[in-house]
């Protein structure tokens, strides 16, 4: 496996499954192999706080994908140095990425639309979702074991996901399947002092799914492994989401106009720029819709502003995220 400064990487097949690069090809890595190749391969390096797991959206390549988790990671870094006062809580903060490969590219248009569509929602059922559910260290059975910690959260250190587009619902379904595992906390969301395994925040950038999606596909997510809100953004002029998810799907998506009915109520608010605080009270609900319009306005062709998420404002909304999960 590659290892760029500061983040790793894993790579899925079309299957979900996770695999290995052989001489001779890519293979599938065997279920119960899975824990002694987390503890080989992922690893955080002693001191890392915070924990983000990255799942990137449509038509992304994998040399892309891994300059958008450098650039996330470049972002967050940035962002945290010049403004350290608006995160009080996080002293000392030393992030780490992993970045979740997977084969996102298709033909243009509508039918590469659908294609990537049908493999997001195939990869993240049957045993596609148990691979990732057990990446993410959640059902992990031997937890006790130093090789079960290795996305967890025993040293100390906060796990936080980030997806985007298509890359959004491959997140969402992992988070569900271990959802009769534990509980869901903070304050709004009672903890339960048995599972400290919990994922602390979920931001979703730019969500490639119909708006009633949290009420009728990711339903689980109302109890699942999640202590922090369920943020996602959306913005006007992402056409992958408005014009194409109309087409496709027959209804508007997620990233082109937000978050729609729910199990709990959504909270509405606007991005914040990179310099200004977000009061807790905004983001401290089960569900945040967060308008990016103002933001996310670069890009051209037909999606549009689809894929201009990689924003100061962006990190800063993250930095937030994990600052109020202290």
């Amino acid at each position: 496996m590659n290892v760029e400064t500061g983040i790793r990487f894993v790579d899925l097949n079309d299957l979900g499954w996770i695999v290995e690069h052989t001489p001779s090809g890519p293979r599938p890595v065997p279920y119960p192999a899975l824990p002694d190749f987390f503890a080989e391969r992922l690893t955080p390096p002693p001191g890392t706080t915070d924990l983000f797991v990255y799942v990137h959206g449509w038509q992304t390549s994998p040399e892309s994908a891994v300059q958008a988790a450098l650039d996330l990671l470049g972002l967050l870094r940035k962002q945290y140095e010049a403004r350290r006062e608006l995160y009080g809580r996080l002293d000392p903060f030393e992030p780490w990425v992993l970045l979740v490969r997977w084969p996102s590219a298709s033909s243009p248009g509508l039918r590469g639309y659908r294609r990537i569509r049908d493999r997001a929602h195939r990869m993240s059922h049957g045993d596609g979702k148990r691979i990732l559910g057990r990446l993410l260290g959640y059902l992990d059975a031997g937890r006790g074991d130093p090789r079960g910690a290795v996305l967890g959260t025993r040293e100390g250190r906060f796990l936080h996901l980030v997806g985007h587009s298509f890359g959004c619902r491959v997140l969402c379904e992992a988070v569900q399947w271990a959802a009769e595992e534990t509980t869901l906390g903070w304050s709004a969301r009672p903890v339960d002092p048995r599972r400290p395994f919990t994922v602390d925040s979920v931001l979703l950038l730019q969500m490639a799914a119909p708006r009633d999606a949290f009420e009728t596909t990711f339903t689980a997510l109302e109890n699942a492994p999640v202590r922090g809100p369920v943020v996602a953004t959306y913005a006007r002029r992402d056409w992958a989401t408005g014009m194409w998810h109309r087409v496709a799907e027959k209804r508007a998506g997620i990233g082109n106009q937000g978050i729609g009915p729910a199990p709990r109520p959504v909270r509405g608010i606007r991005m914040r720029g990179a310099v200004e605080a977000y009061d807790r009270d905004l983001l401290d609900h089960w569900f945040v819709s967060v308008d990016a319009s103002a933001v996310f306005t670069a890009g051209r062709g037909p999606a549009g502003a689809h894929s201009d998420h990689l924003r100061p404002e962006s990190a800063h909304l993250l930095l937030t995220l994990a600052d109020y999960s202290r």
